[in-house]
């Protein structure tokens, strides 16, 4: 035992050494080059470490399993929808390397994929919010609103680039507290005055703002190759007009320094409909069964689960539909189209009788 461990503290001791010449400046070597090797190691010993942090602070979030219920055997009418809110807010927040769209310093500064993930996820999360605080918490047009939602709304609204005075996180964890005291609220049978009306026209609210999301990723998705198009803008109404002549034709091409922007963009908003929809399947349960469309709205989730498989290419590839390589762009925009579509059979079975 004692030769081992003798053995051991000789294998250290020369592979310190071996550090230690690295940095020890060598007479036959000039000064010039010496310099040269030193910067290198140096450079190397700051960059592989923070390659490292950009690999992890780059992993997407895994999709929300939401909560069906504030405890055991007990339902409350909208828990799902606002707790799945706030833990997808607080997951902006909490994932590896917190908020990066706002960062300043290197690595969060030089990255740009995880920072649209995160855009994609804030405008799900807004779009919700809104539609809470007009629809889903008021029993009818003239209805009092939430203070908490009116609260709540604006701040997920702030400049989600702020980095100081104030910050977006700051104004985010405000919104945060604003919606967890709704929570609150809701599910004490004691207050009266915090609601969700689980009806199938504020679904249907909800949904026409998510199939207007969705149509336009799928058009700036489908861009990344040029194509031209037909103008179909007053398509359907003889007597419509428009703010400035159009043309008959139009071009349209993502450009080719923000596809993966795009892409990503679309990944976070998939993966917060996702938790989303899940969190509508529990709390507008008896309205789906009512108008027999919970397998619709499954459909809907199947589709944009399928748009978060993970990425193996080291980047976003733009080949021609047809061509040689792949283009990531048209796939998403495929399941996110398919998802769209079946949103639109959502609306029309939610709005009938």
């Amino acid at each position: 035992m004692t030769e081992q461990i003798s053995a051991t503290e000789s294998r250290i001791a020369r592979w310190w050494l071996r550090v230690g010449d690295l940095f020890r400046r060598d007479p036959a070597v000039s000064g010039k080059r010496w310099r040269v090797k030193l910067s290198l190691i140096v450079l190397a010993i700051i960059l592989v470490p923070m390659l490292f942090v950009s690999w992890y602070w780059s992993r997407e979030p895994k999709p929300l399993w939401v909560n069906e219920s504030p405890a055991p055997g007990v339902r409350v009418a909208g828990f799902s929808t606002v707790d799945t809110l706030i833990r997808v807010t607080s997951t902006l927040l909490d994932k590896p390397g917190g908020y990066l769209r706002n960062d300043l310093m290197p690595p969060g500064w030089l990255l740009d994929n995880i920072p649209a993930w995160e855009y994609g996820v804030i405008v799900q999360v807004r779009d919700l919010a809104k539609v809470m605080r007009n629809d889903y918490s008021r029993s009818q047009s003239q209805s009092v609103e939430d203070d908490d939602l009116s609260e709540a709304e604006p701040l997920l609204n702030f400049d989600a680039s702020s980095w100081i005075l104030p910050s977006t996180e700051g104004e985010y964890k405000k919104a945060i507290g604003h919606l967890v005291l709704f929570r609150a609220r809701l599910i004490d049978e004691r207050s009266h005055d915090a609601q969700f009306y689980a009806r199938a026209d504020n679904l249907r609210e909800w949904l026409g703002v998510v199939e207007k999301r969705l149509g336009s990723l799928t058009q700036r998705l489908t861009a990344s190759v040029g194509q031209t198009r037909v103008n179909v803008d007053l398509a359907g109404e003889r007597a419509a007009e428009q703010s400035t002549p159009g043309q008959p034709d139009v071009t349209v091409k993502t450009p080719w320094l923000e596809l993966d922007d795009v892409f990503f963009e679309s990944r976070g908003a998939a993966w917060a409909l996702i938790a989303f929809m899940r969190a509508a399947e529990f709390d507008f349960q008896d309205v789906l069964r009512d108008k027999n469309a919970t397998v619709s709205l499954r459909q809907i989730i199947r589709e944009l689960e399928a748009s978060q498989q993970p990425l193996r290419s080291p980047m976003v590839l733009n080949g021609r539909g047809f061509g040689l390589f792949p283009n990531h762009s048209l796939v998403m925009a495929t399941y996110l189209a398919r998802a769209n579509a079946a949103v639109i059979n959502l609306r029309e079975l939610l709005s009938q009788g």
